[in-house]
């Protein structure tokens, strides 16, 4: 069993290592030829599983559909999708709200901040494609911040997000073809991630 485990894994290794720009092209290809639905709801997908992988996503939206279509896409599916966890934690809170926040004392600092905020963190942390999304949600959910705030906040802050990912990665073969391109890309990313990872600290502790 060992064996056939290890056999698969070395031919699913050899498979990817075979993969070609023209390869990738064509995946991409059969991907947007299903139409706008997967480009929606991969993204949409992420709000309830964090540990899917948005920003391969959006730049797999953005070569597949174009940047502009691409970017529409994944900003439907990633707003829609925070809108509903929202909506699950408010109603969820609306009975066991006061509950589940004095089971959680370290998380008040992060109610408290969207509370008496409301618009300006929810849209700053939007922003980021690295900060704890799901958290973000949710707690906005369990707080007292008006629905149509967070709403605007969220598509708002994910719009900037979308785009910029949409921007730096709608092109696959010009990033790899031009290592500079690579480069400036994965020095935004880790700039927007080393920012969120900020931001998360000091009102995630």
């Amino acid at each position: 069993m060992a064996l056939f485990g290890a056999q698969s894994w070395e031919q699913w290794t050899n498979y990817f290592k075979s993969f070609t720009l023209d390869d990738i092209q064509s995946l991409l290809d059969q991907y947007s030829a299903l139409g706008p639905l997967p480009g929606i709801l991969l993204p949409l997908l992420e709000a309830f599983l964090p540990f899917l992988p948005l920003v391969v996503f959006v730049v797999a939206n953005s070569n597949a559909y174009g940047i502009w279509f691409g970017f529409l896409f994944s900003w439907i599916g990633v707003s829609v999708g925070s809108i509903l966890v929202f909506w699950i934690a408010r109603k969820i809170g609306i009975k066991y709200g006061e509950r589940i926040r004095k089971r959680l004392p370290r998380m008040e600092r992060f109610f408290s901040w969207i509370e008496r905020k409301g618009f300006s963190p929810i849209f700053i942390l939007s922003c980021f494609p690295f900060a704890p999304s799901v958290i973000i949600n949710v707690s906005s959910g369990l707080s007292k911040i008006p629905f149509h705030t967070f709403v605007t906040a969220t598509i708002l802050g994910k719009a900037v997000m979308i785009f910029i990912l949409s921007f730096l990665g709608h092109d696959i073969r010009a990033l790899i073809e031009h290592p500079w391109r690579l480069i400036v890309a994965a020095t935004i990313l880790f700039l927007l991630w080393l920012v969120g990872k900020r931001l998360e600290k000091r009102y995630l502790k």
